[in-house]
C-alpha cells in the first residue's frame, strides 16, 4: 500500500519495521524484485491478497477472487506459502477501540505450508497454489468462527457499520435493494430463512440418527490409509477411468439399441465398480427419448438426484418437459439409490456414513457410470449433453467435468463442493465427525484425497463458461459461502442465488428458467 509510505513520518516508522511499499492496483517491477530477492535470501515477506481491509462480497472469506501475486512469489522464488486468516482489525475503525487500557481482540489462524508444485507446468502451478489458498482460507476462517464461537459482530464488517453511523431496525433483519443508506430492514426473507433452516435442521437430525448405524472399526485408520496410499499418486483422469479404458474384464456396457423402440427405455448394466452390495453392483438409467428417428441427433441431459431423494417422480415430470424442448433425457440412479438399495437399508443410506471409504468410492463409481453411458451415446451419434444435478447429484455432475467436456450446459444446485467443509463442519456430519475423531482419523490424512474428491480443490476440464451454480440463501449444509468461492475458483462459470435452504423445489423451477433465459434450451 504505497500510500501510505508517502508522508515521511508514517514511511519511516513503517520501514522501520521491515515493511516496503506495493501498488494495490498495478504490477510493480521494483516491489516484484524486491520481494522476490527477500524471499530467495530465506526471508518472509507477508502478503495482503485482498490489498485492504475488505468486508462482505469483497472478502476472499465471502467468496472474492484471490489477486494474482502470491503464488507468482511463490514460484519465482520456489518458497512455499503459508495461508494465514486475521479476523478483527475492522474493530479499529471506531475510534473508542483506540481508548487507552481498552483491549480489542484480534483472531489470527495460520494453515499448512503450501508447496509450489515443480512437477507441474508453470500456468497448471499458479492455478493450484490459487485453488489451494482459497481452500485454505475458507477452512481458517471456519475454525477461527468454530474455535472462538465468534458472532455476526466479530466478522468482518464495513466502516460504516463499524462506527455505529447504520443500525439494524431489528435482530432479523436484511440489506434492502432500494435502501441507499445500506442499513439493514426487516423483509419477508426473515420468515423464509427460518423456515427453510427449520426443514434443514430435521433432515439434517434424521441423517445424523441414520449414521449411528454405521460405526467404523478398529482398523478404520489403517485401511484409510492404505487406500490413500492407493489414490494419492492418482489423477482425475486415471482416477475415474471407464472401465473398457482400465481392462477389466466382465464389465458390461449400457446397450442403448432398445431406446428407439421405446418412450421411456430402462437401461441396467454391470457397474464397473465392485462392492460389498450386490444390489448396488448393476448400474441402472431411465431414459427418455424424443423422437424414435431423430434421437441420436438430439442432446441429452442427464439429471442426477439429490442424497435420499423420495422419489423419481418429480424427474420424470421434467423429463418429459425436456423431450418437449428437443432434449433426450436420462435419469441416473446414483449409487445406493432406488434400484440399487441394498435389502435392510433406507434410500441412500449407504451412499454417505462415517465410511469414507465406501462414500469415496460410491462417488468414483457414479462418475464411471456417467462416462460409460456418455460413451455408448456417443457410439451412436450423440455429440452433445447437459447435467441438471441436486446436491449428492450435484457434487458427482462437478466431479465429472474435471473428465469430460461435451456438455451444453452443467447446472449444479446446492452441490457438495468441499469436502473439508461437508465433514468437519456441516450439520449433517456430526456423526461423521464424532466417528473419525474416535477412530483417530484426523483431517490432515483426510485432505490427502481432496485433489480427486473436492471439486473446490480441483479444475474442470469442460468450458467454466457452460457451468452454472446454484445456491440457496438459507443452505445450511452447502453453504453460500463454499459455492461462491467455487464460482470465484473456476473463473467463468456462473452463480445463481435462490431463495430456500439446502431441500426445497423453487431452486429446480428457477435453474431451468435460467437456463432457458441463457439460451441453453
Amino acid at each position: 500500500m504505497a500510500e501510505f509510505f508517502r508522508p515521511p513520518p508514517l514511511g519511516f516508522l513503517l520501514r522501520s519495521v521491515d515493511a516496503f511499499p506495493a501498488e494495490r492496483d498495478r504490477a510493480d517491477l521494483k516491489t516484484i524484485r524486491n520481494a522476490i530477492d527477500r524471499l530467495k535470501r530465506g526471508r518472509i515477506v507477508g502478503i495482503f491478497p485482498e490489498g485492504g481491509i475488505r468486508d462482505g462480497a469483497r472478502s476472499l472469506l465471502e467468496g472474492a477472487p484471490l489477486r494474482p501475486g502470491a503464488a507468482t512469489l511463490a514460484q519465482i522464488a520456489d518458497v512455499p506459502v503459508v495461508p494465514c486468516v486475521i479476523l478483527g482489525t475492522d474493530r479499529f475503525y471506531a475510534k473508542k477501540q483506540w481508548l487507552p487500557l481498552r483491549r480489542t481482540p484480534v483472531w489470527i489462524a495460520f494453515g499448512k505450508p503450501i508447496a509450489c508444485f515443480r512437477e507441474l507446468q508453470k500456468s497448471q502451478a499458479r492455478e493450484r497454489i490459487e485453488s489451494e489458498l482459497a481452500a485454505a482460507f475458507k477452512y481458517l476462517y471456519a475454525e477461527l468462527r468454530e474455535k472462538f464461537r465468534l458472532t455476526a459482530d466479530d466478522l468482518p464488517l464495513s466502516p460504516r457499520e463499524r462506527t455505529g453511523s447504520c443500525k439494524a431496525s431489528a435482530p432479523i433483519a436484511k440489506p434492502a435493494a432500494d435502501n441507499l443508506s445500506g442499513c439493514p430492514t426487516i423483509g419477508r426473507r426473515s420468515l423464509r430463512s427460518i423456515g427453510s433452516t427449520t426443514v434443514d435442521s430435521l433432515l439434517c437430525a434424521s441423517i445424523n440418527w441414520l449414521h449411528r448405524r454405521h460405526p467404523l472399526n478398529g482398523h478404520s485408520r489403517q485401511e484409510m490409509e492404505r487406500y490413500l496410499t492407493t489414490c494419492e499418486r492418482l489423477s482425475p483422469q486415471e482416477y475415474y477411468v471407464a472401465a473398457q479404458a482400465n481392462g477389466r474384464n466382465g464389465a458390461s456396457k449400457p446397450a442403448v439399441n432398445s431406446i428407439r423402440d421405446s418412450r421411456m427405455a430402462k437401461l441396467s448394466w454391470r457397474s464397473p465398480i465392485e462392492t460389498a452390495f450386490a444390489a448396488n453392483n448393476t448400474a441402472r438409467v431411465d431414459f427418455f427419448r424424443t423422437d424414435a428417428r431423430t434421437w441420436t441427433e438430439a442432446p441429452t441431459v442427464f439429471m442426477l438426484h439429490a442424497l435420499m431423494s423420495s422419489s423419481p417422480t418429480g424427474y420424470y415430470r421434467w423429463a418429459e418437459k425436456f423431450n418437449r424442448l428437443g432434449w433426450n433425457a436420462c435419469f441416473v440412479h446414483l449409487p445406493y439409490h432406488f434400484s440399487r438399495v441394498p435389502t435392510g437399508y433406507w434410500n441412500g443410506e449407504l451412499a454417505i456414513t462415517p465410511n469414507l471409504i465406501r462414500n469415496a468410492e460410491g462417488i468414483r463409481q457414479g462418475v464411471i457410470e456417467l462416462r460409460q453411458i456418455m460413451e455408448s451415446l456417443r457410439e451412436h451419434g450423440c455429440r452433445e449433453f447437459g447435467v441438471l444435478a441436486t446436491s449428492y447429484g450435484g457434487w458427482i455432475g462437478a466431479l465429472l467435468t474435471l473428465v469430460e467436456s461435451d456438455f451444453r450446459f452443467v447446472a449444479l444446485m446446492s452441490p457438495i463442493v468441499n469436502v473439508e467443509q461437508a465433514i468437519w463442519h456441516s450439520p449433517a456430519a456430526r456423526r461423521i465427525r464424532r466417528e473419525l475423531v474416535q477412530a483417530n482419523i484426523e483431517r490432515v490424512l483426510v485432505a490427502r484425497h481432496f485433489h480427486l474428491s473436492s471439486p473446490l480443490h480441483c479444475r474442470p476440464v469442460c468450458d467454466p463458461a457452460r457451468i452454472l451454480f446454484v445456491t440457496g440463501e438459507f443452505d445450511s449444509i452447502a453453504p453460500p459461502a463454499e459455492i461462491e468461492a467455487i464460482q470465484q475458483t473456476w473463473h467463468g462459470s456462473e452463480l445463481l442465488r435462490v431463495r430456500q435452504g439446502h431441500f426445497g423445489h423453487r431452486m429446480m423451477r428457477e435453474t431451468i428458467a435460467h437456463l432457458k433465459h441463457r439460451g441453453d434450451l
